[in-house]
């Protein structure tokens, strides 16, 4: 018998992207992509590639390549690729970031994925991940790195209420993180960061279909350990990090 949304929680149907991302930010970050007149586009952790195909879609004849190890967000790219007649532009491959060699290209987009090009042995460091971006980009290129930072420095209450063992070398303020930038080999062209408001229509974006779903099927028999999972989650934001951690937004042009 085919699966049906009733069969099982929904997973992230509401989000168009998979972070604190407006419309109006996302149309900004493309023109000035767009206004480079890239021919090659890398998303790395690319999900479903909304960002990706928006690009592509803004600069006439480029073609691109998504990669994440999520095969079901990747189908969901295939799918939309096909609806907006891109499906010839763009590849949504099932493979690790790590060491890749699908560079340099003209532009790449990592949004909230840098952990996936370095070591998952090692703590996550946003300086290898800036020198890998550095390496897959092509002189003139434009990366776009969507990376958490700290807005202030948490209190231990906070860190309590965040993922386990979260702690304050998870993340930079942002001055260290633009810094690391341009010793990686970048000048950053534009700085900004996620808003209140995008933050919350993402969080809350994140769990709506499950939220409902869950009011809708109280007895189901997924119920029980859906609701503890959607529950951490929410705690971890409003009694964690919410309105401690940011989520910077920073196109860089490499230098040379």
């Amino acid at each position: 018998m085919t699966d049906t949304y009733e069969d099982h929680p929904p997973r992230l149907g509401s989000l168009t992207f998979h972070g604190p991302l407006s419309e109006a930010r996302a149309t900004r970050m493309i023109e000035r992509i767009a206004a480079n007149a890239p021919t090659t586009v890398l998303d790395i952790g690319s999900g479903w590639g909304e960002l990706l195909l928006r690009v592509l879609e803004a600069a006439p004849g480029s073609t691109g390549v998504g990669i994440d190890i999520n095969a079901e967000d990747l189908a969901r790219g295939r799918v939309l690729a096909k609806e907006r007649g891109l499906a010839d532009r763009v590849e949504f491959v099932e493979e690790s970031a790590l060491g890749t060699t699908r560079g340099p290209v003209d532009a790449i987009l990592c949004l909230g994925s840098s952990q996936a090009l370095c070591d998952p042995e090692q703590p996550h460091d946003p300086a290898v991940a800036l020198r890998e971006l550095r390496r897959l980009v092509k002189p003139g290129g434009r990366v776009v790195l969507g990376e958490g930072f700290w807005q202030r420095k948490p209190t231990p209450e906070e860190f309590a209420g965040m993922w386990p063992g979260a702690h304050e070398g998870d993340h930079l303020l942002l001055g260290p993180l633009v810094d690391l930038a341009i010793e990686a080999g970048f000048r950053p062209a534009w700085i900004e960061t996620a808003s209140a408001e995008e933050w919350e229509e993402f969080e809350s974006g994140y769990r709506h279909d499950t939220e409902t779903w869950l009011a809708a099927h109280a007895d189901h028999p997924l119920a029980d350990e859906t609701r503890e999972r959607v529950d951490r989650q929410r705690s971890t934001w409003l009694n964690g990090y919410r309105n401690v951690l940011g989520m910077a937004y920073l196109t860089l042009v490499p230098v040379g």
